[in-house]
């Protein structure tokens, strides 16, 4: 990945982390875990879809999708392993 597309995922990452914490309703984790985890989660939900060959589609939209998406997942699992 180049520096731009690491910068970019590094920025789409945190507004989707910011989502993700919307989307769990009250699961979140608070803005700077939030955003955390959406960083972590722009690279998990971009290697995920990759793996199983999926695209939304290029630009922005696709990107914040397969970001959110991402981050949706990591926070679930972060509330999961919170219970256990």
């Amino acid at each position: 990945m180049e520096p731009y597309g690491i910068i970019m995922t590094v920025f789409i990452g945190s507004l989707s982390g910011w989502f993700a914490g919307l989307i769990l309703k009250g699961k979140g984790k608070g803005f700077w875990l939030n955003t955390l985890i959406g960083i972590i989660g722009a690279f998990v939900g971009n290697y995920f879809f990759q793996l199983i060959d999926f695209s939304i589609g290029t630009g922005l939209i696709g990107t914040v999708f397969t970001s959110t998406t991402g981050a949706v997942i990591l926070l679930f699992i972060v509330n999961l392993l919170k219970k256990a």
